[in-house]
């Protein structure tokens, strides 16, 4: 049954992969597609993938429709707007002989796939504003929960956490980065990653503008590169209500009267804004009393825990907790405006010399499969958020002035609208095929990239799940003292 349902969901996660990802390409395509149509060019291929085909069939129309056995995008073969032999193939008619298309057309037909991108992506983010998104109350809020003592280089030097060296609080509420507003925690986390603020030394700067009993402050705090990966971290959490969620039988948890539905709302008198407080305290090596304030119902009662409480190494109490979550019904437009401004963010970064953001931290289609992939396993309404991001992507990565991509077609078509008379063909060829070069190889590259992280992903999770079985077994073997 277990293995029926593993393949169950798997299958599952295939199809969702080949329906948006493959989808996207196809929409890109066909926006294309139609728009030459609508225009009257010629239009020789329609492909999805690169390379020879797997698949093809001639229409009535005059137009082959292929599969091809490299799926890392597709095109269709216009030759009276771009002469893209080397890439697509011969178009087989005499070009020479097409009548000349209009400046007009060719930017349409260009802009027209990008177009078509967004326009699918604002469907989908119709669907999902109707269905709402759950999101977690940790992912809603830009208020501190945890702030770490120390955090971990890359190289295994442990050294003070940024965040507590400059003053940060838990319970603080950080209104803006570098003067930037942040409106949830993943944007939080995703500015400060792609952050470029340095000192005149080359140490990493961030200024978090903050909110404390009430009132602004801005603190200056100096990430560190943190994981293989080596991104800003500065070592804190988001607050959240943890609520108990399971109480087994016999368990210490039951003991001190927890029940399923309990908020644990204060520690010791203090706002308790994440489990991980709980843990410090229940991992002391001297073991101290203390006492744990729950929201039942909207009543308020206390529990003491004596000294004497168990020290369990990977639950608390043997209870399990969740957290508050809520439908977010986010409007299309505010859902395109907001990964288009992470789209840029990631590409702005790219650009500066100071960020820690480079080719390698990219994810090719070995990535964003695996993305959708891990996304199935969330809910239908991530993979729609993640599909709706994928083709935010592709519409302003196809636009960018590169030659080989649809902004470099326009960029190429401008420039002889402005000259008066076309390129000279063997520079737009030679342009083309330079750049498409350089783009495979950087595909090879994040894909290379993308393999590592899942070999490194997989290898933590296995390691994880080896010392979690050795822990219960150590907590099965009989202890001195106890039956």
């Amino acid at each position: 049954m277990d293995f029926l349902s593993s393949l169950l969901s798997n299958a599952w996660a295939v199809f969702l992969i080949v329906l948006f990802f493959g989808g996207s390409i196809f929409v890109h395509e066909l926006g294309h597609f139609l728009a030459a149509r609508r225009r009257g060019a010629k239009v020789v291929r329609f492909s999805i993938g690169f390379g020879p085909a797997i698949w093809k069939w001639q229409g009535k129309d005059g137009v082959e429709y292929r599969l091809a056995w490299f799926p890392l995008g597709g095109y269709v073969m216009l030759p009276q707007l771009a002469d893209l032999g080397p890439i697509e193939g011969e178009a087989g008619d005499d070009v020479e002989k097409l009548p000349p298309v209009s400046y007009a057309t060719k930017v349409i037909v260009f802009v027209a796939g990008a177009g078509f991108n967004v326009l699918f992506a604002f469907g989908l983010a119709c669907i999902l504003w109707l269905a709402g998104q759950q999101i977690s109350e940790e992912l809603a809020t830009t208020r501190i929960g945890y702030i770490t003592d120390t955090i971990t280089l890359p190289d295994g030097t442990t050294v003070p956490s940024p965040a507590r060296e400059a003053g940060l609080k838990v319970g603080d509420t950080i209104r803006a980065l570098d003067g930037q507003q942040v409106a949830n925690w993943p944007e939080l986390l995703q500015m400060l990653v792609t952050s470029a603020g340095k000192t005149d030394d080359g140490r990493r700067q961030t200024i978090f503008t903050i909110e404390r009993d009430g009132r602004p402050l801005d603190i200056t705090v100096h990430p560190r590169l943190v994981t293989e990966e080596k991104v800003r971290k500065v070592g804190i959490l988001a607050a959240y209500t943890p609520i108990v969620a399971t109480v087994p039988e016999k368990s210490y948890a039951q003991k001190l009267g927890l029940q399923p539905g309990d908020q644990l709302v204060a520690l010791n008198g203090a706002p308790l804004l994440h489990l991980v407080t709980l843990y410090d305290v229940l991992q002391l090596k001297t073991p101290v009393a203390f006492t744990l304030t729950v929201d039942r119902a909207g009543q308020a009662i206390t529990l003491t825990v004596p000294a004497d409480h168990p020290k369990e190494s990977n639950t608390i109490f043997g209870a399990g907790f969740r957290t508050k979550t809520s439908l977010n019904h986010e409007n299309p437009f505010a859902q395109i405006a907001g990964h288009a401004r992470m789209t840029w963010r990631v590409l702005w970064s790219l650009l500066q010399p100071s960020s820690d953001i480079g080719i390698s931290k990219l994810s090719g289609p070995i990535g964003i499969g695996r993305i959708i992939f891990d996304a199935s396993e969330a809910g239908f309404r991530f993979v729609l958020w993640i599909a709706i991001l994928l083709n935010v992507n592709l519409a302003i990565f196809n636009l960018l002035p590169i030659p080989v991509l649809d902004g470099g077609q326009v960029v190429f078509a401008t420039i002889a609208r402005l000259r008066g008379r076309a390129l000279s063909p063997n520079f737009v060829a030679a342009t083309q095929s330079l750049f498409m070069v350089l783009l495979l190889t950087m595909l090879l590259y994040v894909s290379y990239g993308d393999v590592r992280r899942w070999k490194n992903d997989s290898k933590a999770e296995a390691q994880a799940r080896e010392a979690a079985e050795q822990q219960k077994k150590a907590a099965d073997q009989p202890q001195p003292g106890r039956p």
